[in-house]
């Protein structure tokens, strides 16, 4: 991937708030329930799902790895092509155009199935010590935008640069999970809005479609 992939998931986390605050949303505003909201439950339970991404990140980045230095340049090709593929296929998600990350979801509820359990002892979370390990558990939740960012993270080069680019996608989240909490439904509202959709959603497209106009260029410097 370019130097621009890091702030290149950044945004894509930032413009999918949409998505986020849907996922989310309830999480964080129970974090609110019963009194103003307290910064240093949503910063934990932040922390402990940018946490979960990074380490996921830090999987796909040395799959990736694994698999480009077995393959050489073709498979980092193939690689890139399919992360903005997948890229696009969110900007459609969010325009609602197409479900098609919808099976990938799909795909992750057995993994789900079987941590959501755990998530109960820590609720209701009412210190750092239980809203932390919540966010660990939470970062597994399905999630077609996580996956198409690990999807990113597949070409990073290194377990580390995985880790990296899907902790700055998780960064990119946190404004609008922490005004989740600030404006429990509010936020949603604004959000869920056909403008600011469409613009999020264009705007990942622009992503991916920039990033196959750098594989096809890639290619004919090889051919």
């Amino acid at each position: 991937m370019p130097d621009s992939a890091v702030l290149a998931l950044f945004l894509v986390g930032l413009l999918g708030g949409t998505h986020c605050v849907g996922m989310c949303g309830g999480i964080v505003g129970a974090l609110s329930l019963g009194g103003p909201p307290r910064w240093s439950l949503h910063l934990a339970y932040s922390g402990g799902r940018i946490a979960s991404y990074a380490a996921a990140g830090a999987v796909a980045g040395a799959l990736g790895a694994g698999a480009a230095l077995a393959g050489q340049w073709p498979v980092r090709l193939l690689l890139y092509v399919l992360a903005n593929l997948l890229l696009i296929a969110l900007g459609l998600y969010l325009l609602g155009i197409t479900r098609f990350l919808a099976p990938l979801e799909t795909a992750g509820g057995g993994l789900w199935r079987r941590i959501q359990p755990h998530t109960r002892r820590f609720l209701p979370a009412r210190s750092v010590g239980q809203a932390f390990p919540l966010g660990i558990l939470w970062g597994w939740l399905p999630c077609g935008l996580v996956y198409s960012a690990l999807a990113s993270a597949l070409t990073a080069g290194s377990a580390g640069r995985g880790a990296l680019m899907m902790a700055a996608f998780g960064l990119g989240t946190l404004p609008n999970l922490l005004l989740a909490g600030l404006f429990v439904g509010r936020l949603d509202g604004f959000l869920k809005r056909p403008a600011v959709r469409a613009a999020a959603g264009l705007l990942i497209v622009a992503f991916g479609l920039w990033g196959l106009f750098a594989a096809v260029r890639l290619a004919i410097g090889q051919a």
